[in-house]
């Protein structure tokens, strides 16, 4: 079914070209189309993305550049890659992997629980909730997804919940990650577009409410209707307030990393390096900090920032070959001459990110499709800082969309007692509903992202 609504998408954009006098970007229809099939040959057969960003720059640069381009590769890659708030992406991820190694993810599931157990839904709320706090200091969906998945997943086995409204929950409040500020793809998309990282996490932080009251209210309606579980004892109050000790250290490490960003204190990058530092005492505070528990966080670190350096090394070789050859401004002056209105152009954009989503990872599509479809937003007069929250929202999206979102996989991989993957599947397929709504709800109402940062500046 996929590869028939692509083979149709590549044929309509055949024939807009052909409308275009058989050349489009200055390239004949043919080889164009060709281009594509290559790249959905790359994607589609599953090496790695990397090594398919680098090819398809190669055969671009090799078959249209009217200059050797390989001179340029040393200083293309290097330039972009030393970027100073690029230090942001390791720091951040190894916050999280101190943390998840300090047991402090587990201190905030356990005190969640306590104050939401006895909701409509229960426990499934606490997946949602404990999710989106971790969020705000993790910055990445499946650190968020791993974190939490390790601590609720055992829990639930013990439990009569619906195995798959409980996989569907943990994968929903995993794809958060990347919206709540200081999500890393925010500073993916800063650095691409020259847009202020600071500006993206004021502006995300309506739009990160939304979508997790969007999820609750999921949980709520599954919870109304299908009966509720068996409510546990109320704990008397002092209790309850006794649990709040264990969210001591994750509130305090919120307000150091973004309320060091949004008071101006600190760069994201600088705030990062606190959140370690934060982590690092707490972690110290609990008696799990060693000289092994650090390095196993730091390989951890290393592994995932290698694997995200590689595949920005191959997109910047291919976005240098694609702008040498003027591909995205030459499709921005073409979609904004469309006879269209710029909604349904922006809407059109979106339908292809969720097309993409199906079988290409998150983090890759803001890397390859951003250079090339920014100046058309710009063209037609959007703001750069909205369209980074829905774009940002989209790779959320295409995170917990099958067949190929990687958060689903890293929750399916984690189930002590196995199942099918279909579980996880059908499971999201709630929380997926919702967070188009959201994504909709943003397009009509673009000033829930706006306005804070207007306020603020």
């Amino acid at each position: 079914m996929i590869a028939f609504l692509l083979v149709v998408l590549l044929v309509l954009a055949s024939t807009i070209w052909a409308m275009f006098g058989g050349q489009a970007l200055g390239l004949p229809v043919g080889e164009l189309v060709l281009l594509a099939g290559l790249f959905l040959l790359f994607f589609g057969a599953g090496i790695y993305v990397a090594a398919a960003l680098g090819l398809l720059g190669m055969l671009i640069g090799l078959m249209y550049s009217d200059r050797p381009f390989w001179l340029f590769l040393g200083q293309t890659i290097w330039a972009p890659s030393s970027n100073y708030v690029l230090v942001a992406v390791p720091l951040f991820l190894l916050m999280g992997e101190i943390l998840l190694r300090a047991g402090l993810s587990e201190k905030l599931y356990r005190a969640l629980n306590v104050w939401l157990a006895r909701l409509p839904g229960g426990l499934l709320h606490t997946n949602i909730v404990s999710c989106a706090v971790f969020s705000a200091i993790s910055g990445s969906s499946v650190a968020t997804a791993a974190t939490m998945g390790s601590v609720a997943l055992p829990y639930f086995e013990r439990t009569r919940y619906n195995t798959r409204m409980v996989l569907g929950s943990l994968a929903a409040g995993g794809a958060l990650g990347n919206l709540i500020p200081p999500g890393i793809t925010f500073i993916i998309y800063g650095l691409i577009t020259e847009t202020s990282v600071g500006q993206l996490y004021i502006a995300a932080v309506m739009p990160s409410l939304l979508v997790t009251l969007l999820f609750i209210a999921v949980i709520l309606w599954h919870g109304l209707t299908h009966g509720r579980m068996q409510a546990p004892a109320r704990l008397p109050l002092e209790a309850r307030l006794r649990s709040l000790v264990d969210l001591v250290p994750t509130t305090l490490l919120i307000l150091l990393v973004l309320g060091s960003i949004y008071g101006g204190l600190a760069t994201p990058t600088e705030a990062a390096a606190l959140g370690v530092v934060g982590a690092a005492i707490f972690a110290l505070i609990e008696g799990r900090f060693s000289l092994r528990m650090l390095q196993d966080s730091a390989e951890a670190t290393a592994r995932t920032t290698a694997l995200i350096g590689l595949i920005l090394f191959g997109a910047y070789l291919l976005n240098f070959v694609l702008t040498s050859l003027r591909v995205p401004q030459a499709m921005a002056e073409m979609v904004s001459a469309l006879p269209l209105p710029g909604w349904s152009i922006v809407a059109l954009i979106l339908l292809f990110y969720l097309a993409l989503g199906t079988f290409m990872e998150g983090f890759s599509m803001i890397i390859t499709t951003v250079p090339i479809v920014f100046p058309i937003i710009v063209a037609l007069g959007y703001d750069p800082v909205w369209f980074g929250v829905v774009v940002t929202m989209m790779v959320e999206i295409a995170l917990i969309s099958p067949p190929d979102g990687t958060v689903m996989y890293v929750l399916q991989g984690m189930r002590p007692s196995g199942g099918p993957i279909t579980d996880v599947f059908t499971g999201v397929m709630p929380f997926l509903a919702v967070y188009l709504l959201a994504v909709a709800i943003l397009l009509a109402l673009p000033e829930i992202a706006l306005w804070l940062p207007r306020a603020m500046s």
